[in-house]
């Protein structure tokens, strides 16, 4: 029986693959013959290109923030490029370039023999022709149908252009990674320089980083850029464009980066005032219509408020659990401006914005919302009631609250309740109103739920952002209304014009004396702790802590006259983090922090005047005549 061997097989595969090959480039030069003179590659687009314009994003001060663009374009002249810089590209990705017209036979019968091993396109050929070709007519989808085209196209380019000006245009339309298009820009990015300064390792980076800006862009992938950086290092050495003592020394140099300012802070801020943008604006607008955009971010207050939740996110890290994470938002009381937020310990590792996307339960955050219903209903926050083991059957079901530290202290007044979160308490009050009418006063504060009438919604049993519990607590701060939390103030168009606006419309929800007097009691839990601290705020505060079953969200919503800002700590599959964890421990030292940092015109809440303060112990609900005791707090009345 006949039999090919290995050795026939191969040769039988090369003849047909040469064959292949004959066939295609007579096919290729055939019809490059036919219709070379019939049409001209069109490259009035790319003559006439002018880069987009940039939308200017500016803070709260009119100071530039960042910017929003697709193409950081910046074209330059080939005799303004540094000589190493083409000597490196050469090197990396077409060292005939001088020579070829257009395409390279012998890559491409090496790549077509790998690729119809592989019975698929696994490697190319291209040329710096066929890469520009690449990069003004087609996509980057890999077929045989469209490389054909490609091989046709460099061709007809090498006809209509010189070798000169195909090196320039592709040097200027070149992608880098990060949204950088071209030498120029590159440069400016990576190493704050212009193209003509750059040194022989900072042109290999640049040819390294083209090859596949997803592994190799410096800015993103050091290490892989190094490591690429020399091999073209030691290709520029190989086809001597370097000599042997110059790749020798530049190898050993660190890639030594210019700082990137804009990703030092603020990312999922940023990121928050473009997907607005995008909803507000086409693309085109956005990204290459000068637009100016005027934000709410206060700088300062970003950075600080960065600065204290990764300072503390990264100690609970090593005490918790690495992956710990949660958010901050800070707002302006009486207009809802957003002037800082941070949606997570870093945005590199996660750009998931847990400030506006991450739904948590609230735990005893809602309790105020609570007791101001009471209020409405005419109870009096210096009602007593019964702290007691409670069972409540419903729906065949039966639910035992029972409070954080397993204890009951007996009777006390509403007011203690509210302030040391007692769960049986609230618990007893909203069976004692109804759990329908705290839903119908929870649901005024724009939450968007669900909110279920069942007793278990006392303790928090609910799902909400920071951005909804920001925009619920601040009400207490600011005399009942609601002002709905934003970041953009307007949007100017390349003439000056304003095309957007943002419209404060404070909505009342609540009788200015009930929400003093809830402000009031929520002041209390700050007095105790401000005993205990070394250093405090410069001035009044409300608050509310919330904890979730087993720790699983640990709150705090802390408002002064001026900003109200709500933290949030916990693991993102929303697991326990152990029964010892409170919000005094993760989420208020980030509060404290942050305030601490803040400087504020307006010291004291502005109660109404029809109120009288007085002293009461709020255990007993018994006028006091002093304030020495510990359970002593001025009440209004």
């Amino acid at each position: 029986m006949f039999q090919i061997s290995n050795k026939q097989h191969w040769f039988i595969f090369f003849k047909v693959t040469g064959i292949t090959l004959f066939c295609t480039i007579a096919f290729l030069l055939g019809m490059f013959a036919f219709i070379g003179n019939r049409f001209l590659v069109d490259f009035s687009a790319l003559e006439q290109y002018q880069p987009g314009r940039p939308s200017v994003v500016l803070d709260m001060q009119g100071n530039q923030w960042c910017t929003f663009q697709l193409d950081r374009r910046n074209p330059v002249a080939l005799a303004t490029i540094a000589p190493c810089v083409i000597h490196a590209f050469i090197a990396a990705e077409d060292w005939k370039f001088f020579e070829h017209s257009g395409i390279s036979f012998r890559a491409i019968v090496r790549s077509t023999l790998v690729n119809l091993y592989h019975r698929k396109i696994v490697q190319g050929a291209s040329t710096i022709t066929q890469q520009l070709v690449k990069l003004l007519f087609f996509d980057s989808k890999r077929t045989f149908k469209r490389k054909i085209k490609e091989q046709l196209y460099a061709l007809l380019v090498e006809r209509q252009f010189t070798k000169e000006q195909i090196l320039e245009t592709y040097l200027n339309h070149v992608y880098f990674g990060c949204g950088i298009y071209g030498v120029e820009a590159a440069a400016q990015r990576f190493f704050n320089c212009s193209i003509c300064d750059v040194t022989v390792e900072q042109a290999a980076v640049l040819a390294a980083t083209v090859r596949s800006p997803g592994n190799y862009c410096p800015l993103l992938f050091p290490l892989s850029a190094f490591d690429r950086r020399n091999v073209i290092l030691h290709q520029m050495a190989k086809r001597s464009f370097i000599d042997q003592q110059s790749w020798k020394t530049a190898k050993l140099k660190p890639l030594e980066l210019a700082p990137q300012e804009q990703s030092i802070y603020g990312l999922h801020f940023k990121e928050t005032v473009r997907k607005q943008l995008e909803e507000l604006f086409t693309k085109q607008q956005l990204y290459s219509g000068g637009l100016t955009i005027k934000t709410t971010v206060d700088q300062e207050a970003q950075k600080k408020a960065e600065q204290a939740f990764k300072n503390h996110c990264t100690k609970l890290k090593t005490e918790i659990g690495k992956d710990i994470d949660g958010a901050l938002m800070s707002i302006d009381v009486k207009t809802g401006a957003i002037k800082a937020l941070v949606g997570g310990y870093s945005f590199e590792q996660s750009p998931f914005n847990r400030a506006t996307q991450a739904y948590r339960q609230q735990g005893s955050v809602f309790k105020p919302i609570l007791y101001t219903t009471a209020l409405l209903e005419g109870f009096s926050l210096l009602d007593r009631a019964i702290d007691e083991p409670l069972t409540v059957k419903q729906d065949n079901q039966v639910w035992q609250p029972k409070n954080y530290n397993k204890q009951y202290e007996g009777s006390m007044t509403l007011a203690r309740a509210l302030s040391y979160s007692n769960n049986i308490i609230s618990a007893k009050l909203i069976l004692a109103l109804g759990p329908q009418k705290v839903v119908d006063c929870a649901q005024k504060f724009h939450f968007k739920g669900p909110l279920l009438p069942y007793p278990a919604l006392s303790l928090g049993c609910v799902d909400s952002t920071v951005y909804e519990v920001a925009g619920a607590f601040n009400v207490f701060a600011n005399d009942g209304m609601y002002v709905k939390p934003y970041c953009i103030e307007w949007v100017k168009d390349f003439s000056g014009q304003k095309v957007y606006r943002q419209v404060v419309k404070p909505e009342v929800l609540l009788d200015r004396l009930v929400v003093h007097k809830i402000a009031q009691v929520l002041s209390f839990g700050l007095e105790r702790k401000r005993s205990h601290e070394k250093e405090w705020i410069d001035s009044a505060a409300i608050n509310k802590t919330g904890t979730t079953n087993d720790s699983r969200t640990c709150w705090f919503a802390g408002s002064t006259p001026e900003l109200t800002t709500v933290v949030y700590i916990g693991f993102d599959d929303n697991r326990p983090m152990g029964q010892t964890i409170f919000p005094v421990y993760t989420a208020y030292p980030i509060w404290l922090q942050y305030h601490k940092g803040m400087k504020t015109q307006k010291k004291e809440f502005n109660f109404d005047p029809s109120l009288t303060p007085m002293l009461f112990n709020i255990r007993t609900g018994k006028r006091a005549f002093d304030d020495s005791g510990e359970d002593v707090f001025t009440l209004l009345v």
